[in-house]
């Protein structure tokens, strides 16, 4: 038990109020079942006191999720605490977490109240939380800049009133690993009673280093993190939940703890959090962004196929992706062209890369990205014109709006011949696609659809890439305008093109693959 960290999971109190507009109960419920599917410790479920609307949260929460702690948020005053202590009744295992100030700046400027002042409110809050509920949390604010002769003395207080969790929160970024780990260590050795709680940590972001400070303190004995999915919170944000886990899954050669996180639930947890929070996870970001996985360098992806080792030191598999993404780009090189070429089902008698190879680098120059059907199309393509656009997007006009049936004309021009057609949908970008549709009679569905923006500004560029399935297959399809509607008229064109040279091809494809038919 020593060795194990108990996860505090906070998105849905710190991580929540920092969302421009609150999360409905229900999607508070969702977020809640997955933070129990990831088998976290303990969900921080609100701030009861706060509102109706989070009281209600709290207490469902309380009522309908099985497994980890249900905690609530009180401050140091006694209605917080009678109403967070109704709110997680109904928990298997409820807890109440209580707080108050303590460093110089919260306790002059903040609370107006004397150190004897603060030690009698951290009495009073600790034991009337612990008269309603058996597990009673204490936290320190502001206690990375709270005197370290006071802060054991608030510690030593909460304890003897009979809080089993002490929680030293870094609330504004501010401290260094070295710094807090120096604070950990002052009260594991002058506290007397500290054997008898678990020490717990709670660090922000705004310096950088909130997983930095949080796995230090661990090293130097604290057995609680408290943590949000993707780092979400206040300000920069929380220390991220799964840097954390994953820092104690990776390097537990070093720091030798474990945790109870089931790992191949954490993208899962992510992407949720992602969607239902608004809240995009950038894509450089530590474990789940999409480009954590991914490999463009040449020298690395030929290291990858050689040893997964030499450039990866978690799987994707551990948690719960199922593989890692090797971008095709002009960084690639010809042992990685050529492993992609024959996981397509190419035979290494078919290959000549002395050929492909130059011609490859040259599309990707051009493109950026080569997808999967543009190897197809590469490889199968005997000469320039092949390559090039069958059907091209002459004239795009829509009508969209509220109260408005959204109608699309389209005109496209193919082999010196010009069609329009027009049609209404759920939308302008959905009437657009079957405008198109009624020109080309391809049988295309859209899978997945996103929107960025290339660059700043109100007449910011917007690139849409769009992944779509076909009977020949399944295509991505990139199209950049000013105006999104074009830009994914663009992009489902990209999409058609890519069609139209597959079902061109197709008879090449059958003669020269073997086995089942290329799923691109």
């Amino acid at each position: 038990m020593k060795n194990r960290v108990v996860i505090f999971d906070t998105t849905l109190r710190d991580g929540e109020q920092a969302l421009p507009a609150s999360l409905s109960v229900q999607q508070k419920i969702r977020i809640a079942r997955q933070l129990a599917a990831l088998q976290v410790d303990v969900i921080e479920a609100g701030f009861p006191i706060s509102s109706p609307g989070d009281f209600e949260s709290v207490e469902t929460i309380a009522r309908e999720i099985k497994g980890p702690a249900i905690c609530g948020l009180a401050r140091a005053v006694e209605k917080d605490i009678l109403t967070c202590a109704k709110a997680v009744k109904p928990a298997e295992r409820p807890r109440i977490h209580t707080f108050i100030g303590t460093s110089t700046i919260h306790r002059e400027k903040k609370l107006h109240r004397t150190p004897e002042e603060i030690l009698a409110l951290v009495t009073q809050s600790v034991k009337l939380a612990r008269s309603k509920c058996d597990d009673v949390q204490f936290s320190a604010e502001d206690a990375g800049r709270t005197e370290p002769e006071f802060l054991c003395r608030v510690v030593e207080t909460a304890i003897k009133c009979g809080a089993s969790t002490i929680n030293i929160p870094d609330t504004v970024g501010y401290t260094t690993p070295e710094i807090f780990g120096a604070i950990i260590d002052n009260l594991m050795n002058n506290v007397p009673n500290v054997d008898k709680a678990i020490i717990a940590v709670h660090c922000h972001n705004d310096l950088g280093m909130a997983t930095a400070n949080s796995i230090t303190a661990v090293k130097h004995g604290a057995r609680q993190v408290e943590c949000t999915i993707n780092g979400i919170g206040e300000r920069a944000g929380n220390a991220a939940l799964e840097e954390v886990v994953m820092i104690m899954k990776v390097r537990k050669d070093y720091l030798n703890v474990t945790c109870n996180v089931a790992t191949t639930e954490i993208m899962r947890s992510s992407r949720l959090v992602r969607d239902l929070c608004g809240m995009p996870v950038q894509p450089n970001k530590a474990v789940v962004g999409s480009n954590a996985f991914a490999h463009s360098s040449g020298i690395h992806q030929d290291g990858v196929l050689k040893a997964k080792q030499t450039y990866e030191i978690m799987t994707p598999q551990s948690i719960g992706l199922k593989e890692n993404k090797m971008n095709l780009t002009s960084r690639s090189g010809s042992h990685m062209v050529k492993n992609r070429l024959e996981s397509l089902g190419y035979a290494e008698k078919d290959i000549d890369l002395e050929n492909f190879y130059p011609r490859f680098k040259a599309l990707a120059d051009k493109k950026g990205t080569i997808f999967d059907d543009d190897m197809v199309a590469l490889m199968e393509a005997t000469t320039v014109e092949e390559m090039a656009d069958a059907y091209k997007l002459e004239y795009l006009n829509v009508t969209g709006g509220r109260a408005v049936i959204p109608t699309a004309t389209v005109r496209i021009a193919c082999e010196g011949k010009s069609t329009q057609e027009a049609a209404s949908g759920d939308g302008v970008v959905d009437a657009t696609t079957k405008a198109i549709d009624r020109i080309v009679g391809f049988d295309i569905t859209v899978r997945d659809f996103h929107l960025d923006s290339v660059s700043a500004g109100q007449e910011a560029l917007g690139r849409v890439k769009i992944i779509a399935v076909a009977p020949e297959g399944t295509f991505a399809g990139v199209g950049t305008s000013t105006d999104i509607v074009e830009a994914s008229a663009l992009a489902y064109m990209d999409v058609v093109n890519k069609v139209h040279r597959m079902r061109k091809f197709a008879p090449r494809l059958r003669s020269r693959l073997s086995g089942p038919t290329v799923s691109l």
